[in-house]
């Protein structure tokens, strides 16, 4: 349980304290060893089949006051402010990598989910733990609220190693990017001072938030898409740099127009990772690996702010809340907001188990906990000790429970790397192109792959040599392939490649198009010279 101090005096004095060289050394090492175990845990995590987010936050706990090193750390307002930053990242990150063509079909599911199906799981589990946990209602409206939205960081990473059919990833990705927004306007509306709003009070204001939101984030994510196809910058890492700040720009417009800024970003990053923009692998990459240190530094910090002694009284509680949310309040939250779509009951089975819990939860614990709402420590405590355990039980079944219940993805050609570089003098364009392992252009000659007019293989990098090809040179896994096209074929360039890469020199013959829509053939970028 997280504690503050009583003397307002030491915590103004302990804030206002300037940092010395000498801590920032310690800092600095101290942060920089804790990340390098971090990355290890990940290897430790694939291998075992454990998640992650429950190593980083043991090592939050290894390092506080319970632990090895016994660091005291009780701030949750700070925890709180983090927390947030770090959501941002992660939602960022997440829209980043979606794909447009496997959400649109979901969207309607997932809009339902995020709306309806929430008020249904808050309901329901706030019911069970007011009269099996005997909390008083306010309290358990709060837990409700927090534990009824899934966590992006838990979703994003487990879903996309478990293959499961396009509609089900889908639906639980977009669920997991849109219902953190309703989620929080809940739980801070449970958490003021005061009476709660009527329920009509809240949906009004759910609504409005939503959609200030949404307008804001489809606009940045467009705007900015718009420039960076336009504007050509000097360095190729500068265009990370701008897609990052274009994402966070959306979050920060959309939480001071009074809106939800958690859904800003997450629908503007989706726009700019589908809006094929130069440099995309380096972009996505970039925020990959600011997500994975979003992530490390979000769950080792709730570690620290825990107290592990005190988690023992509300154990059973957690199992008992915990139990209602999977067992009870989850299956009809998913039941009764998928009953217009037909989808079927393995599906629902399977999302069902799938609404999986993280760090998400236990930062919008510290809401009440900022406030000072009473009981808000045993909130804090229970919202937990849910979330670790359930995750024990919850990510590592997934893959059992998708082939128990004979669900697995289609395999798919896997997709081309293709990074577009403008050539600005030239009107022309440099591409990139990765082959991987489950492409289908491997075996394929230079000439089959019937490029257009203005468009040639250029150089092929092979095992660290590069070499000019001739048309009869044979295309390997792991090649790189650099494509030089003129500005009018450049897209027509790309749709042959991606077309290859899907169905082969046969791929005309296959009905494989390479529409260039970012599909199995590989993700697309694109700059005008």
């Amino acid at each position: 349980m997280p504690r503050r101090s009583d003397d307002p005096a030491l915590r103004r004095e302990g804030k206002d304290r300037p940092l010395t060289v000498h801590q920032l050394n310690e800092l600095l090492l101290i942060c920089s060893l804790v990340l390098l175990i971090a990355v290890a845990a990940v290897r430790i995590s694939s291998r075992s089949g454990l998640p992650s987010l429950l190593l980083y936050l043991g090592i939050g706990i290894a390092i506080g006051q319970d632990g090895i090193l016994g660091v005291t750390f009780d701030d949750a307002e700070l925890t709180q402010v983090i927390g947030y930053a770090a959501l941002v990242v992660i939602l960022a990150e997440g829209g980043l990598g979606t794909k447009w063509k496997e959400i649109k079909p979901a969207l309607p599911a997932a809009v339902v989910l995020s709306t309806v199906g929430i008020a249904v799981s808050v309901g329901i589990t706030a019911a069970g733990a007011h009269y099996l946990v005997g909390l008083e209602w306010r309290q358990a409206l709060i837990i409700g609220a927090v534990v009824s939205s899934t966590d992006a960081a838990a979703v994003f990473s487990v879903l996309r190693k478990v293959p499961l059919p396009s509609r089900v990833t889908g639906v639980l990705e977009a669920e997991s990017g849109f219902n953190d927004a309703p989620v929080v306007i809940l739980v801070v509306a449970f958490s003021a001072a005061g009476p709660v709003d009527d329920w009509y009070v809240l949906i009004g204001k759910i609504a409005l938030e939503l959609l200030i939101g949404a307008s804001i984030g489809l606009a940045a994510g467009w705007l900015g898409a718009f420039g960076l196809r336009r504007v050509a910058l000097p360095a190729s890492g500068l265009y990370p740099i701008a897609v990052m700040a274009i994402a966070v720009v959306a979050y920060a417009a959309g939480a001071m127009a009074h809106g939800s800024g958690f859904l800003a970003v997450y629908l503007a990053s989706m726009v700019l990772g589908n809006s094929r923009l130069p440099h995309a692998p380096a972009n996505r990459g970039f925020a990959e690996g600011l997500g994975w240190i979003a992530q490390i530094g979000m769950f080792v910090l709730l570690g620290l702010l825990v107290t592990p002694h005190e988690l023992v009284d509300d154990f059973w509680p957690a199992v008992i809340v915990g139990l209602v949310l999977t067992m009870v309040a989850r299956p009809l939250e998913v039941f009764v907001s998928l009953l217009p779509f037909r989808i079927p009951w393995q599906e629902q089975v399977l999302m069902s188990w799938a609404g999986l819990r993280g760090a998400v939860p236990i930062i919008l614990a510290t809401i009440p906990l900022v406030s000072e709402i009473e009981g808000s420590d045993r909130v804090f405590n229970i919202v937990f000790v849910l979330v670790v355990v359930y995750t024990l039980v919850q990510g590592p079944t997934l893959p059992w429970l998708a082939k128990a219940l004979r669900l697995g993805g289609s395999p798919e050609a896997s997709d081309l790397g293709i990074e577009s570089a403008p050539l600005e003098r030239l009107r022309g364009h440099l591409l990139s192109v990765a082959i991987p392992d489950g492409s289908r252009m491997h075996g394929v000659e230079v000439a089959e792959l019937r490029l257009p007019a203005g468009a040639a293989v250029t150089l092929v990098v092979r095992d660290g040599t590069s070499f000019v090809p001739l048309p009869t040179t044979v295309l390997r896994r792991g090649d790189e392939l650099l494509v030089v096209a003129t500005d009018p074929v450049r897209d027509a360039a790309e749709r042959r490649l991606r077309a290859v890469g899907q169905g082969g020199k046969l791929a005309d013959w296959l009905g494989t198009g390479g529409n260039g829509t970012g599909g199995p053939g590989g993700n697309t970028e694109r700059r005008s010279g």
